[in-house]
C-alpha cells in the first residue's frame, strides 16, 4: 500500500467565500500554488501548510490527511 496526502482546503476556502487568489494573497503564494495543492498535484511545505491553516483559521490536522491506496 502507498499513502497519498489528501486535503479539504477547497471546502474550507469556499466556506469562507474566498477564491484561490484571495487565499494565495493571504499567505504570499501564487494562485497556481493553491490550485495545485488543492488538486493534490503538489504537496506543500510545512510552512505553506501552516500558513494555509492559519489563514483559514482551522487546525492543520483538519485540512490534511493521509489516505492509504492500494498499488495496482
Amino acid at each position: 500500500m502507498t499513502e497519498a496526502l489528501t486535503n479539504t482546503i477547497r471546502d474550507a476556502r469556499t466556506a469562507r467565500g474566498w477564491t484561490q487568489a484571495q487565499l494565495a494573497d493571504q499567505i504570499g503564494v501564487s494562485r497556481k500554488t493553491i490550485n495545485t495543492v488543492e488538486n493534490g498535484v503538489f504537496v506543500p511545505s510545512t510552512i505553506v501548510a501552516l500558513k494555509i491553516a492559519r489563514a483559514l483559521e482551522v487546525p492543520v490536522e483538519d485540512l490534511f490527511d493521509l489516505e492509504e491506496q492500494q498499488r495496482s
